[in-house]
C-alpha cells in the first residue's frame, strides 16, 4: 500500500475542512428561525456543546459528497448542520451518568456538569429533533422534496434503533461479556459507520445522485466508518497521549474488547489498510464528477495519529 501523507501534509485539505467547519459553525449559530419563543438556558445548552468544537467529520462527508457529485455547498450545509445535531446529541447523552458518566468532552465540562442533567437531557432532546426540522431547509436552495424527505427517511434509521441507537445498546451490553469479533463489528459498524453512511447518501441526494451512486457510497461509508473505528482502537494501544488528548491504554484498563485484543494489533492494521482500499474501490465504483476529496479524507481518518 502506498505511503499516505497525514493532514499536516495535505495543505490543500487542511483548509478545505476548516472552510467546511466555519461556514457550518456560522450556521449553527442562529439555527432556530428568528422569533421563535424558546427558553435561553435550553438555546445556551444546546450551543455549548454544539460549539464545542471536534472534527465535525460528517458535516465534511455531506458537503464532500455534494461536491463530488457537482452539488452545491449551500444546499448542503442545512443537511451537514443536521448530522452534527445529531452527533452532538448523542454524545451529550452519552456523558451522561447512566451512560458513560464522563465529566469533560474535548477538553470542556460536559453538558451535564454545566446545566444539570435534567437540561442536558433536554438538550439532546432538542437537538435530535430540531435535526429533522434543519434537514428540510435543503429544499429552500433547489433540493427536490423527493430527495428531502429520502434525507429525513434516512436519518431517522441511520440514527435510530436499526442504526447509531442500536449499536450503543450494543456497546452498552457488550460491557457484559464479549466473545465473537462479530459482536464488535456490529458495535462498530452501528456507532460510527451508520452516521458516516448516512452523511455520505445525503449530500449527495442533495446533488441529484443516482441508486448506483448511493449504493457505492453506502459501501464506501461502511468500509471507512469501521476502519476509523479500528484505528481508534489501535491509538489507543500505540497512539501519542499528548496528541490523542487522552490517556492511552483506557480500554484494556476498563477491560474493554478490541480488534487488537480479538486478532492483534498487526492483524489490525492489516484490516485498516483492506477497509480502506476496499472503501476506494466502492468509490470508484460511483462514478462520481471528482472523488479526489473523498479519498483524501478517507486516508487522512485512517491513517491518522490522534
Amino acid at each position: 500500500m502506498k505511503a499516505v501523507k497525514r493532514l499536516s501534509e495535505r495543505p490543500e485539505l487542511k483548509p478545505y475542512i476548516h472552510d467546511i467547519s466555519v461556514q457550518m459553525e456560522q450556521q449553527l449559530q442562529s439555527f432556530l428561525p428568528a422569533g421563535w419563543d424558546v427558553p435561553k438556558t435550553l438555546i445556551d445548552s444546546m450551543l455549548y456543546s454544539l460549539m464545542a468544537g471536534g472534527k465535525r467529520l460528517r458535516p465534511v462527508f455531506v458537503i464532500a459528497a455534494a461536491e463530488a457529485l457537482g452539488g452545491s455547498r449551500e444546499a448542503a450545509l442545512p443537511v451537514a448542520c443536521a448530522i452534527e445535531m445529531v452527533h452532538t446529541y448523542s454524545l451529550v447523552h452519552d456523558d451522561l451518568p447512566a451512560m458513560d458518566d464522563d465529566d469533560y468532552r474535548r477538553g470542556k465540562l460536559t453538558n451535564h456538569k454545566v446545566y444539570g442533567e435534567a437540561m442536558a437531557i433536554l438538550a439532546g432532546d432538542a437537538l435530535l429533533t430540531h435535526a429533522f426540522y434543519a434537514a428540510t431547509g435543503c429544499t429552500a436552495f433547489g433540493v427536490a422534496p423527493e430527495a428531502a424527505l429520502a434525507i429525513v427517511r434516512d436519518l431517522a434509521e441511520y440514527a435510530g434503533p436499526r442504526g447509531m441507537v442500536g449499536g450503543q445498546v450494543a456497546d452498552m451490553e457488550g460491557e457484559q461479556g464479549m466473545t465473537e469479533l462479530e459482536q464488535l463489528r456490529y458495535i462498530h459498524l452501528h456507532k460510527t459507520a451508520d452516521l458516516f453512511m448516512f452523511s455520505l447518501t445525503a449530500g449527495a441526494r442533495t446533488a441529484g445522485a443516482t441508486e448506483q451512486q448511493l449504493d457505492a457510497l453506502r459501501r464506501f461509508g461502511s468500509d471507512i466508518g469501521l476502519a476509523f473505528q479500528i484505528q481508534d482502537d489501535i491509538l489507543d494501544v500505540i497512539g501519542d497521549e499528548a496528541k490523542l488528548g487522552k490517556k492511552t491504554q483506557s480500554d484494556s484498563k476498563l477491560q474493554k474488547v478490541t480488534y487488537p485484543y480479538f486478532i492483534g494489533l498487526e492483524a489490525s492494521k492489516q484490516e485498516v489498510e483492506r477497509l480502506t482500499a476496499s472503501a476506494k474501490a466502492a468509490l470508484q465504483e460511483a462514478n462520481l464528477k471528482d472523488s479526489r476529496r473523498l479519498e483524501e479524507i478517507a486516508d487522512y481518518l485512517v491513517q491518522r495519529d490522534h
